[in-house]
């Protein structure tokens, strides 16, 4: 079997797994807002997220939009990535979307938060050259019980964490985010 042959079948097995994963968040959860993405990336690359979507059916784990009542909201500098994100990552195996949420939370920025349901849903493409596949991302909405921060991420990824009612420019999905926050939180 030829490398390009054996990433088409990685993909088609991580497509099966993306489809059960939204399957799984559409039977307990019904987002806010749903959006798409797209991402082309290198073969190294491509052959991690079909991985990680084969565990869980997420190419980038899950996250979370930390609000408090004002409207201010969490967001975390991720070194790698090189802007401001929402709290989140891969979970560990066994564990439930918005257990890896909270888990990831802690760790990056501290917070303990009540968790609402899912905030937003995406559908993210991931292609290399001609072969692609697809994982869920979802995003959970929590409302800030602590607000002091506290970043002990074991990745070392996460440099800094901030409330925001102003959104930085270089916030990744900012579109997004600010939709879910004028559509929820107005």
């Amino acid at each position: 079997m030829s490398t390009v042959d054996s990433l088409w079948y990685l993909a088609d097995q991580a497509t099966q797994r993306a489809e059960q994963a939204a399957h799984d968040l559409d039977s307990r959860y019904e987002p806010t807002l749903c959006y798409e993405r797209t991402r082309t990336v290198s073969r190294h690359h491509f052959r991690t997220l079909v991985e990680r979507i084969q565990q869980s059916g997420t190419p980038y784990g899950t996250q979370t939009i930390v609000y408090r009542p004002a409207g201010e909201l969490l967001l975390v500098y991720h070194e790698d990535a090189d802007r401001w994100v929402l709290p989140g990552g891969c979970g560990h195996r066994g564990e439930r979307f918005r257990e890896t949420a909270r888990r990831e939370l802690r760790e990056e920025a501290g917070i303990e938060a009540s968790y609402d349901g899912l905030a937003l849903r995406a559908d993210v493409t991931v292609r290399c050259g001609t072969t692609e596949t697809w994982g869920v991302l979802p995003i959970f909405a929590a409302q800030a019980e602590t607000t002091s921060i506290d970043i002990d991420d074991p990745d070392g990824e996460i440099s800094d964490a901030r409330w925001f009612d102003e959104l930085p420019s270089d916030t990744r999905d900012r579109g997004e985010i600010l939709a879910w926050r004028d559509r929820v939180l107005s």
